[in-house]
């Protein structure tokens, strides 16, 4: 049975399954360079955010059109992967072995989070999907250790998946004005910068710690629910796990859509 990797994605706007963008031909083409085909998939959504870890737990999830003002073709998308009750009882029963209080959740759907990435990594919607929420009101360290917990998942051919925004600042997004093309900002190439060396080196600690560590940190993530599910993929890819960066783009001069690997 294949071991698969732990990854996290930059998912970007919703608008990312219909733009011509390098972010969405990354991840249309995200499939294959995995060791194969996943069992079931387990997300990790900035959009999933709980007072404690829930766990979607339906049989067939919805979808979810959590956002506004975009076209209409959006709202018309459904993302019918089936749900996997089964295995989410099993992620209940791994988060309370490692003393992370949890609970399922039959009722909610795929958020944009998951589905707009996976439509196009997966539009076949043929893989079970499970999403676990982050938690906003909770540290870095909290959200490594439930990427621990989930580790073990990957050695039954399961793959997880952080989906964010490696920066994340709308404010600065809307104020600005950029164009599409625009380069990306000095603010966000220093704190992209000093986040791969510590990516790259395995320096964990200082990754979780980047918003107060990393130049410009706070700058980059004016809150941190967009880089909560990248400590979830950096916990379950394993204390000794490589970090690859799969793919690195910038729209607007501020959203930089960077995807990281880890194994």
């Amino acid at each position: 049975m294949s071991r698969q990797p732990a990854l996290f994605v930059s998912h970007g706007a919703p608008t990312i399954v219909i733009d011509d963008s390098s972010a969405r031909y990354f991840l249309a083409g995200l499939a294959s360079g995995l060791p194969a085909q996943p069992d079931a998939i387990v997300m990790i959504s900035a959009h999933h955010d709980e007072p404690l870890a829930s766990i979607t737990s339906a049989e067939q999830p919805g979808t979810i059109h959590d956002f506004g003002g975009f076209p209409d073709a959006l709202y018309r998308m459904r993302y019918p992967a089936p749900g996997s009750p089964k295995l989410a009882q099993r992620i209940a029963r791994m988060l309370d072995d490692a003393d992370i209080a949890n609970r399922l959740d039959s009722e909610r759907g795929y958020d944009h989070g998951t589905w707009t990435p996976l439509i196009l990594a997966w539009p076949n919607a043929d893989i079970p999907v499970v999403q676990v929420s982050i938690n906003s009101r909770e540290t870095p360290d909290y959200h490594y250790r439930l990427g621990q917990a989930l580790e073990p998942l990957r050695d039954d051919n399961i793959l997880v998946i952080g989906s964010g925004a490696i920066t994340h600042n709308l404010h600065a997004f809307f104020r600005g004005g950029y164009a599409a093309d625009a380069p990306a900002q000095p603010w966000v190439i220093d704190f992209l910068g000093w986040l791969d060396r510590q990516l790259i080196a395995g320096s964990h600690d200082a990754v979780l710690g980047a918003i107060g560590k990393a130049p410009h940190g706070a700058d980059n993530h004016p809150t941190m629910d967009h880089i909560l599910p990248l400590f979830v993929a950096l916990g379950a890819g394993g204390v000794e796990g490589k970090a690859t960066k799969l793919h690195a783009s910038v729209e607007y001069g501020v959203l930089a859509m960077d995807a990281w690997r880890f194994d």
